[in-house]
């Protein structure tokens, strides 16, 4: 599907208006998206039938984009789902219905089965929740409800806590400060809390957001007797102990952008460690604990941080709590943030608080001794009713959706006047660095947001390479050559240049630039940037020292005896979970095409990198197939359906890494012929043979000797024939694949035969049930996955 890869690609290649690609100008650009796994659902539940009526009617023609707002609900609790759709002021009605269409197919892609969504365009925001929502409510981040110590209805703890929440919502309250504490009853029926807001934000922005999370805590949490609870603009938190002029620095969480820090990378920490330690300093004689602070990191880029303690803190605990938690903050990544109970610290490389609000004059808090904690009546008995309580918790910060505009635009009016004549930049060419900040204990941060590309001048590219002498030749494809480029400060690339007289260059170039800027895994190659200048189309993707796998596979016995089997199973362990990454772990379902042995590249290490996605293929949301004219990629490793009737699908990529894995474990070219019994076939027909012969070790190459472990290696060609079968519906998910590999209490189907098999005259089609045992694990890059659900 065309919508989802011409938004990125229209970023990339909006200051190009000369070149003619075949994309829409009416995609909205994606900005961030919040859902919070804290509550998901089924896809056979009454929750997801009541999203999708939802969602067919935010997007049914006759909904209200002539206004640019529409709300609705769906369903009775638990199972009920309120959401909208707001769109930016100024767009079209036609504008507003394409961006709101757009979004109610990704955000399931993007927030596949949680309950609580918002995503934000240029355009539009799309949200909805299984609780009340409306246009104007904070965005909720994250809350941790402990039920080791709760509270009944009927109790006095229930009473005081009511007093406590009224107090701190409040008109009288003091939002203008943006903190306020309390405390009501006595022990031990007492409770202690406080709200903070972000220093950033007015006075009317943190009452509406103390409020709302007043009202929400009954519905997270309604039993609890602490409570932590997470805004994007301010946190609530109370307790039956002592939380006030307290440090506390244990129970934090870490939030990082996902884009890797890649040049100057000790001069990137040093500047993060001086900034935030100076901004920290700051914060701690000021009475509001609260600072922010800025330094170039080069010409185009600024640092910015934010530091922030509770005021109740006395100065020596801030900037104690602080200089613990900077130092501890992800300084290799180009944004990062810190949170604890008692201070938070971020920085990044793009704007992400309101400087104007910061230099606004506000009331201050009496800094020496701290503020006591206001003490409240306790209500006389029988004065209950319904409230609720919510525990210590960590969270996710998410910026305003006015800031988020703000910055975007920012970005996108300096991005169209940015080339550059030396080397990359670290963390430029990010789409919106400031959203793509994930929950290091809930996913495995392979995946970002949107990873864009710098576009690079010919000249310094023409340099880097020593003007494409052959000495810095790597290779040549289908396409074009790839040379080694070192650009002065000795950060080494590698340069793909599209040869000008293919016919099919041009079409190539768009579509891996589309797909490639999409994705960063660790297990991919990773786009740098690009040229285009008149003739020239260049791709510049990351330096991988050890070049290609099939060089080591194929070459003589010296470079096969450098994969030892430890070796080979890490690298099919790795390739697994690039292709799981590319068909269902990314926002998009891509369909490489072209996975072959020339494109695997080792780095330094020999972890395998999935390379060349000119062929690649972008699916839609509920797409499984696809049909084409134009069969494109190597004979040998596809599928017979693609190469027979050109029908292709996540299964074709599936059948490929099936042959790649046979190669691996064999050390032989699936093009090549192998006499067995008097008949001759290529490897997958090989190996078929040994397999219903009760011989598969025969396959295994020499070189390994005896290091290898029986079952372990006849497991994985156990599951490489499951992967080369005939049948597309046959062979098994690559969620499924990974799964084989890394576990060994899987059991493994009997498999049927191959595709393009070369039977003699005396086979028959049939299953191959060999006695033997194979139950071992393929101990793959010491990894164990236990769950992978597909998309």
């Amino acid at each position: 599907m065309s919508f989802c890869a011409t938004s990125i690609f229209l970023l990339l290649f909006s200051f190009l208006t000369s070149f003619s690609f075949r994309v829409s100008a009416q995609d909205p650009t994606y900005i961030y998206n919040s859902c919070p796994n804290t509550s998901t659902y089924s896809r056979n539940s009454t929750y997801f039938t009541n999203l999708q009526t939802l969602l067919s009617s935010l997007s049914s023609p006759d909904a209200s984009y002539s206004s640019g707002f529409q709300n609705d609900a769906v369903g009775e609790p638990p199972d009920g789902v309120s959401g909208l759709f707001s769109c930016t002021g100024g767009v079209s009605p036609e504008l507003c219905r394409s961006c709101v269409a757009f979004s109610v197919k990704d955000t399931l892609v993007r927030c596949p089965n949680q309950k609580e969504v918002m995503i934000l365009y240029d355009q539009c925001m799309l949200r909805y929740s299984f609780l009340r929502v409306s246009v104007k409510d904070p965005t909720y981040v994250y809350h941790v409800c402990p039920n080791t110590t709760t509270y009944t209805r009927n109790s006095t703890y229930l009473a005081n806590l009511q007093t406590l929440l009224s107090s701190l919502s409040s008109r009288n309250a003091s939002y203008s400060a943006g903190f306020q504490n309390a405390t009501a009853g006595q022990a031990p029926d007492r409770v202690t809390g406080l709200f903070l807001c972000r220093g950033d934000i007015t006075p009317e922005v943190c009452r509406r957001c103390v409020v709302f999370a007043v009202n929400e805590t009954v519905t997270r949490c309604p039993n609890e007797r602490e409570v932590t609870l997470y805004y994007d603009k301010c946190l609530l938190r109370y307790s039956n102990g002592n939380i006030l002029s307290t440090l506390i620095t244990n129970g934090g969480i870490i939030l990082f952008n996902t884009q890797n820090i890649t040049s100057n990378q000790i001069g990137f920490r040093d500047l993060v460690l001086s900034t935030m330690n100076q901004t920290a300093t700051e914060a701690s004689t000021s009475p509001r604990r609260f600072a922010t602070g800025k330094a170039n990191f080069t010409a185009f880029q600024t640092l910015y941080g934010l530091v922030q303690c509770t005021p109740d803190l006395i100065s020596q605990d801030c900037l104690r709590c602080l200089n613990q938690i900077v130092n501890q903050l992800p300084m290799d990544k180009i944004g990062g943030r810190l949170i604890v109970p008692s201070c938070s610290s971020r920085f990044q490389l793009s704007p992400f608080y309101s400087e104007s609000n910061i230099e606004t004059p506000q009331a201050q808090l009496d800094s020496a001794p701290p503020p006591q904690p206001i003490s409240l009546p306790s209500p006389e008995p029988g004065e209950g009713g319904n409230s609720s309580v919510i525990v210590i918790a960590v969270a996710v910060p998410i910026t305003v959706i006015f800031l988020l505009l703000v910055a975007v635009f920012i970005f996108r009016s300096k991005r169209k006047t940015t080339a550059y004549e030396t080397e990359p930049l670290a963390g430029k060419g990010s789409s919106s660095p400031m959203i793509s900040y994930i929950l290091i204990v809930s996913t495995d941060g392979d995946d970002i947001t949107t990873a864009g590309s710098l576009q690079f001048d010919f000249k310094a590219i023409e340099a880097a390479t020593d003007k494409f002498s052959e000495s810095n030749k790597l290779g040549q494809g289908g396409f074009g050559q790839v040379y080694k480029g070192t650009f002065p400060s000795g950060v080494q690339v590698a340069v793909k240049r599209l040869s000008k007289t293919s016919g099919q260059g041009e079409r190539e170039f768009e579509n891996e630039v589309v797909v490639v800027a999409k994705l960063q895994h660790r297990n991919l190659v990773r786009l740098l940037g690009f040229c285009l200048e008149g003739e020239e189309k260049i791709l510049v993707y990351e330096f991988v020292p050890n070049k290609s796998l099939d060089y080591f596979l194929f070459a003589d016995s010296t470079m096969q005896s450098q994969l030892d089997w430890k070796k080979r199973c890490k690298i099919i362990a790795g390739i697994a979970r690039g292709i799981l990454y590319l068909h269902q772990d990314s926002r998009l379902t891509i369909i490489h095409r072209d996975l072959k042995a020339g494109n695997i590249l080792l780095d330094a290490d020999m972890n395998p990198k999935v390379a060349d996605f000119g062929m690649a293929r972008i699916f839609g949301i509920d797409q499984t197939e696809a049909n084409t004219r134009r069969v494109v990629g190597t004979y040998g490793y596809m599928s017979p359906e693609y190469a027979m009737y050109g029908q292709f699908s996540m299964k074709s990529d599936v059948y490929s890494f099936g042959v790649l894995v046979l190669e691996i474990i064999s050390g032989k070219k699936n093009s090549s012929l192998y006499q067995m019994d008097d008949s001759a076939g290529n490897l997958v027909t090989y190996t078929w043979r040994l397999w219903s012969n009760g011989s598969p070790l025969e396959l295994v190459d020499p070189s390994f000797q005896d290091n290898y472990q029986t079952n372990e290696i006849t497991r994985c060609i156990h599951i490489a024939l499951l992967c080369v079968q005939e049948e597309a519906e046959d062979r098994p998910t690559m969620s499924a694949i990974l799964q084989m590999l890394t576990t060994s209490s899987i059991a493994l189907a009997v498999p049927r035969p191959p595709g393009f098999f070369f039977r003699s005259r005396h086979e028959q089609v049939g299953r191959a049930d060999p006695s033997m045992h194979m139950s071992a694990l393929c101990s793959v890059d010491d990894a164990s996955i236990t769950s992978v659900a597909p998309r």
